[in-house]
């Protein structure tokens, strides 16, 4: 379904763009259709830039993004409407999504012109309806309301309901969950679930392990804009080899153990920046990146 292959994402900065920063370098990994795959990393390690070049927000410097057999740097404007009526992304920071002039379900309503125009009006209430009755809203509750009306919740699961509205087939759902409260949660992770079931390929860009590990099939564990590990779940959070990703595992608080001098996780030691070499694989579908002593 979508294939990233040694893409990377530099950036022009200072004040005539004569310095550079690379923010994401050499990635590559698969999703397959009903597969959920959990791009892992601390704040700033590329997770976001990696979902938005997918979604074709940002450009990609090198590499490849291949979606359905179609490279997507290469779209143009017609087969770029496609590409969103397929692939749809869910980020962090819902209000940024919504222009406060307007009510906040006309995100809804330019689905329904630029994508559902042949729906009647019963046929669209219907599928409104159903569409926001699954992320756990009421349409009483947040049609014809502003945004400042909504809690960050509520609108981050209006933005949820308009990917529905399209019936995609991947969806990039960046820390999705993170304005949400304790007993939400679980009712949209459960829905992820659902959709998983029905074929939707879903990429979780999150800073969450015990959320990585509970919904993914796969992970992939970013470093500074490289992936140090990635592999099937169960292999790498059972059996973390990077120093890094243990570090990661280590500083999860668990909830049998009341935190003390003696529980906490050793203080994190910087691991040195690995060579620009292929992950090597330590058993069937888990990779590690060499490091250097």
């Amino acid at each position: 379904m979508l294939r990233l292959v040694d893409v990377s994402k530099v950036f022009k900065t200072g004040m005539f763009g004569g310095t550079e920063f690379t923010a994401v370098s050499g990635i590559t990994f698969d999703v397959e259709p009903g597969e959920v795959v959990s791009l892992i990393g601390e704040s700033g390690s590329g997770k976001t830039t990696v979902g938005r070049m997918i979604l074709r927000l940002t450009g990609v410097t090198s590499g490849s993004i291949v979606f359905d057999g179609q490279d997507v740097a290469a779209l143009g404007k017609g087969d770029l409407r496609s590409y969103y009526g397929r692939v749809q992304g869910v980020f962090q920071d819902p209000f940024s999504s919504y222009n406060p002039v307007f009510k906040a379900d006309r995100v809804l309503e330019l689905i329904r012109g630029n994508y559902l125009r042949g729906l009647n009006k019963l046929e669209w209430n219907t599928k409104l309806r159903g569409s926001l009755e699954d992320v756990g809203l009421e349409p009483g509750d947040v049609l014809g309301k502003y945004p400042h009306q909504l809690s960050g919740g509520q609108l981050q699961r209006l933005l949820i309901a308009r990917a529905l509205l399209l019936d995609i087939k991947f969806l990039v759902a960046d820390e999705i969950i993170s304005m949400l409260d304790a007993s939400t949660r679980i009712d949209v992770l459960n829905l992820l679930g659902d959709l998983k079931q029905r074929g939707l390929g879903i990429l979780l860009i999150t800073h969450d392990l015990a959320l990585g590990n509970y919904i993914s099939d796969s992970a992939v564990i970013l470093r500074k804009g490289r992936v140090v590990e990635r592999g099937r779940t169960a292999r790498v959070f059972d059996n973390p080899l990077h120093p890094y990703t243990q570090a990661l595992l280590a500083s999860v608080p668990r909830l049998d153990t009341k935190w003390s001098d003696e529980t906490a996780p050793p203080p994190r030691r910087d691991v040195a920046p690995e060579e620009q070499r292929p992950l090597v694989e330590v058993e069937d579908d888990h990779y590690v990146a060499p490091t250097v002593p």
